[in-house]
């Protein structure tokens, strides 16, 4: 499924200029997809574990989007309860700290074939954990912006600078109850952002990271309630 944000075309940097003036933001694409293993559902005292990759031997899983994905799966339309990161590392130590965190999905299932983890998990009501692995990144910058103090000490800034940039994550859903896969659900977002200035600077970001965190965390409401 994909979600269209701004058209893009062959003049994609003037349709970006002319709907951003509107939107006061720079163009992102996002894309879903979705894939389902198993049944899901969850009861009212139980509750869901977000966790991002955090093992040091591999590119790590911002912060800032792991806890934007737990703040929007937790609230609002169809929110499911959702305990945070940190608490689940300190009642969990030492398994989920960076220098022992499973690296991927194989190791996942080794820790929850773990009879001591599996029974505090339970104790805690932890029904599923959802692994988020991904990161933004920043490409194909182009351009300059110039500032300079004018006549009468008025600082000016002149030129046209863009970039684009890609959030791409995926989130894997683990039955901790049935100790299988429930499935994965991704969101890829990419979008152009630009600065044209003429005497003053105007930013036009887009916002890739926001929008894969919004979109993925419906998808999670939903693929969670079995939807």
């Amino acid at each position: 499924m994909k979600i269209q944000r701004c058209t893009w075309s062959s003049t994609l940097v003037a349709a970006c200029l002319l709907s951003s003036f509107a939107l006061l933001s720079g163009c992102v694409n996002t894309t879903l997809q979705q894939v389902r293993e198993a049944d899901t559902g969850i009861s009212a005292d139980q509750t869901v574990v977000i966790l991002g990759r955090k093992h040091i031997a591999r590119e790590q899983t911002e912060n800032f989007f792991v806890d934007c994905v737990t703040d929007k799966t937790s609230s609002g339309s169809k929110k499911v309860s959702v305990m945070s990161e940190q608490e689940f590392i300190d009642e969990l130590f030492p398994w989920f700290e960076p220098r022992t965190a499973p690296s991927d999905i194989a190791a996942l299932r080794n820790i929850s074939n773990n009879e001591k983890i599996v029974e505090k998990m339970d104790e805690m009501g932890v029904r599923y954990i959802v692994w988020i692995e991904g990161t933004t990144q920043r490409t194909d910058q182009a351009g300059t912006v110039q500032c300079a103090v004018a006549t009468g000490g008025i600082p000016a800034c002149f030129g046209f600078l863009t970039w684009e940039a890609s959030s791409n994550y995926e989130a894997t859903i683990w039955d901790i109850e049935s100790n299988v896969s429930a499935g994965k659900v991704s969101a890829e977002s990419k979008g152009m952002s630009f600065v044209p200035a003429i005497i003053v600077p105007l930013p036009f970001i887009a916002r890739t990271p926001s929008h894969a965190c919004g979109e993925m965390s419906k998808q999670l409401k939903d693929f969670i309630a079995g939807e």
